[in-house]
């Protein structure tokens, strides 16, 4: 497996993290800011893009900022599925944390949020 790479462009705010350099992939809306880039044929994670950088990766006074993952609503149970179990394993786990959100015994919503990075510009 290839290193990780990541860059980052001041001008827009947006971090470009690749795991896999230069394959196609098929882009996942995780979140307003979070694009997941993935092979589906393989099961594999490519990349991922992060809108608004600054703004994703700043933390509050209370902990990490967290985002629901509205994106997979969006997307079929075995799409979702899928993208669920890549967020949680190597190496798009050692980026980002999922958790969950239950504002009810029986309602679940899942969120997301970047471990700290240190990005040089």
């Amino acid at each position: 497996m290839q290193s990780t790479t990541y860059t980052y462009d001041e001008t827009s705010d947006t971090l470009s993290i690749s795991f896999a350099p230069g394959e196609r992939a098929t882009g996942v809306e995780l979140t307003d800011h979070i694009i997941l880039r993935i092979n589906k044929a393989e099961r594999r994670t490519i990349g991922m893009t992060v809108l608004d950088y600054s703004l994703v990766a700043q933390a509050t006074e209370i902990g990490p900022r967290s985002f629901p993952l509205t994106g997979l609503m969006e997307l079929s149970a075995e799409m979702r599925e899928l993208v669920i179990d890549i967020l949680r394993h190597e190496p798009v786990n050692e980026v980002v944390a999922l958790s969950a959100y239950t504002p009810s015994m029986s309602e679940q919503i899942p969120i997301i949020w970047l471990h700290p990075l240190t990005i040089s510009a």
